[in-house]
């Protein structure tokens, strides 16, 4: 019998040997950053190399990073920020992350749900016409959506926000480490990344900010992160977050081998029935969504993974629980909204392993189909 396969990349990856070893050696290391004697001044140069680091994953300056406790608290203080900025409404993308829908609802501030087409493209027609009839927003819109691996007009949406005055907020989850990020052309004022996305630990992520932006506190202390975010910084997942940072941007070429995987597992499933997710539209190389009508996610969630492969149906942040996608809902495919699946790879996958959840899948789904002409 194979061994399992992990193709769930999208809800946290592997975690890589050199993150495990970075982890390692910062804790060993030990000493708190702020702490003026040697043991704290090798931390903090540690710390500050590691900051660079991942700020040249997304090509943005270490100045401009705050280190945070992951994507969500990231994404949580770009939108207090940019509320205490003075804007007077918030425009989010119609398949944004919860952590920033609900972040938006609890503002005080009207929200609006920005449009996406058939293939989870975000409408710039409707942006466009929103901004210039109304108060200065503040606008979200994720890079890459975490189910369908759509990737979004980032750089044409910043050039609708800069000319409105608006404040855009990027949540680069999904994207970092899967395809080139350069800050600057994308044009936001603030973007968020995590660690345990790209093969770093758990519990630790940033936030980028462009130069003159005020990013404020919420959770004050010491004054570390120059104010931003108060608490003692958290050294060994920095180390992680760095070292994975340094291996994605090395492999990320690699990487792009798992499109001809996916569109080859793709094919095999809408032979056999499926509907394949934004396939119209450009997409992160490793992420495939596909629904099967009549197949609800759930069942095949557990039937893949009593066969040894574990996937996943819609958001990891949902407390375990399968159940229809709001993100292909806003597509405009309610009737498949039940039936979604994700099939993620990443650093540790191999092609082998996306034959296999194929081989499986079908297995299932002929099980499936058996099952309900004899009932």
């Amino acid at each position: 019998m194979s061994g399992p396969v992990y193709l769930d990349y999208n809800a946290t990856a592997k975690v890589r040997p050199e993150a495990i070893i970075a982890v390692s050696d910062a804790l060993t290391r030990g000493g708190n950053p702020s702490s003026v004697h040697a043991a704290g001044r090798a931390a903090r140069g540690a710390m500050e190399t590691g900051r660079g680091q991942i700020a040249a994953l997304v090509g943005a300056g270490p100045g401009n990073l705050t280190f945070t406790s992951g994507g969500t608290e990231a994404s949580g203080i770009a939108v207090a920020s940019a509320v205490r900025s003075g804007v007077e409404r918030i425009i989010v993308g119609a398949t944004e992350h919860d952590c920033v829908k609900c972040e938006a609802a609890d503002s005080g501030l009207s929200v609006e749900v920005w449009p996406v087409d058939a293939s989870g493209v975000a409408d710039l027609n409707w942006l466009a016409e929103r901004l210039a009839n109304g108060p200065r927003a503040l606008v979200c819109l994720m890079l890459a959506n975490n189910e369908t691996g759509v990737i979004q007009p980032v750089a044409q949406v910043s050039a609708l926000t800069s000319a409105a005055g608006a404040w855009l907020h990027v949540d680069a989850v999904q994207a970092a480490g899967k395809i080139d990020i350069d800050f600057a052309a994308l044009g936001a004022e603030t973007l968020a990344i995590s660690a345990h996305k790209i093969g770093g630990p758990q519990g630790v992520g940033a936030l980028v900010s462009r130069e003159g932006v005020a990013v404020g506190s919420r959770q004050r202390g010491g004054g570390q992160e120059r104010g931003k975010r108060g608490g003692t910084e958290n050294g060994p997942g920095i180390a992680g977050f760095a070292a994975a940072a340094v291996a994605v941007r090395r492999d990320l070429s690699a990487l792009q081998a798992q499109a001809a995987w996916r569109d080859a597992l793709a094919a095999r499933m809408a032979d056999a029935g499926a509907v394949v997710i934004g396939a119209d539209a450009p997409r992160l190389p490793q992420t495939l969504c596909v629904a099967t009508p009549g197949f609800a996610a759930d069942i095949q969630v557990m039937n893949m993974d009593l066969a040894g492969v574990m996937i996943s149906a819609g958001s990891a942040c949902s407390s375990g629980k399968v159940k229809a996608s709001a993100v292909i809902t806003a597509m405009g495919h309610d009737d498949l909204a039940p039936f979604g699946i994700r099939v993620s790879g990443g650093w540790g996958s191999a092609e082998a392993d996306w034959a296999r959840c194929g081989d499986v899948w079908l297995e299932a789904l002929n099980h499936h189909r058996r099952r309900r002409e004899a009932a």
